[in-house]
């Protein structure tokens, strides 16, 4: 019998990185080649290669591949027809959504996105741009960027859409936002006929469980400690669990032992409280999956 395989594309570029290290997280030893866009994994029942996340959407619907990451800019802009499985919030600087902007340089007399009547625009996300202009009834030429597209504003172009995290790059070249078009995170999408596979369905959905622990540990901390029974109610008071903390007896009759998730920020802050409120042996330790 032929061995069942999922075939599974990951972003190369800017969110390579980012993805790799959460497949790593939820589980996956997975490596990559800087000469080789073929990925080695640990899971004989996957074959995972890298591509242009720009490219991702539009092979996954045309079954080239079962399942892929790609940004929902990109989904957007390919028009593309696809499960999409859930989002992952990561980007290439963190855990936070990317945003998709209408830009101008700081001298421009364009305010505001009815300004753009008339005008050049420059972007790598075409058929996303002319969507939005359409529903804001504004006609505009727009031009494929091929890249560098912010120093095009006000030389080359009236204004670019491009595709920013934090704004800096933008700021540093003297452009302003005018209008943010959406916010864009990660999808794992599937293509639609893989998706009806029985097998393949759940092998996908597997890996998303995976991926979204992986993510839902990301600035957590287990913390577990031992206490007097008469030191309980006031510790459960000061201590924010994501349920009900774990209690559970000890040897010694009179003491018991919590075990619960917080978020990393608030440890160093909340230990000292603990430990003034009868907390002993308080243990911190990092996590790698928080599966609800």
């Amino acid at each position: 019998m032929k061995e069942k395989k999922l075939k599974l594309v990951l972003p190369k570029g800017s969110l390579q990185e980012a993805t790799l290290t959460i497949f790593q997280r939820a589980g996956f030893e997975i490596y990559s080649s800087s000469r080789s866009y073929f990925l080695s994994i640990d899971d004989p029942e996957i074959e995972a290669v890298l591509l242009r996340t720009q490219e991702i959407p539009r092979y996954v619907e045309l079954g080239a591949f079962d399942a892929g990451i790609a940004g929902k800019d990109w989904i957007t802009e390919n028009r593309a027809k696809v499960v999409e499985v859930t989002e992952l919030v990561y980007s290439k600087q963190g855990f936070r959504p990317v945003k998709i902007v209408v830009a101008v340089p700081e001298s421009s007399n364009i305010k505001k996105v009815e300004d753009l009547e008339g005008k050049l625009i420059a972007t790598e996300l075409v058929n996303l741009t002319k969507d939005f202009l359409k529903k804001r009834g504004v006609k505009a030429n727009i031009e494929f960027s091929y890249g560098a597209t912010e120093i095009k504003a006000g030389k080359l172009v009236d204004a670019i859409v491009e595709i920013t995290e934090t704004g800096s790059t933008l700021y540093s070249h003297n452009l302003k936002i005018i209008e943010v078009i959406m916010e864009s995170t990660p999808r794992f999408i599937a293509n639609k006929e893989s998706w009806k596979d029985k097998w393949k369905k759940e092998k996908i959905k597997n890996i998303s469980l995976l991926l979204n622990g992986a993510l839902t540990a990301e600035g957590k901390v287990g913390l577990k400690m031992n206490l007097k029974k008469e030191n309980l109610e006031k510790i459960i008071k000061i201590l924010p669990a994501m349920k009900k903390p774990t209690v559970s007896p000890l040897a010694d009759e009179n003491w018991v032992a919590i075990e619960t998730i917080v978020d990393k920020k608030i440890a160093k802050n909340l230990i000292p409280k603990l430990k003034k409120n009868g907390a002993e042996g308080v243990v911190e330790y990092p996590l790698n999956k928080v599966i609800y």
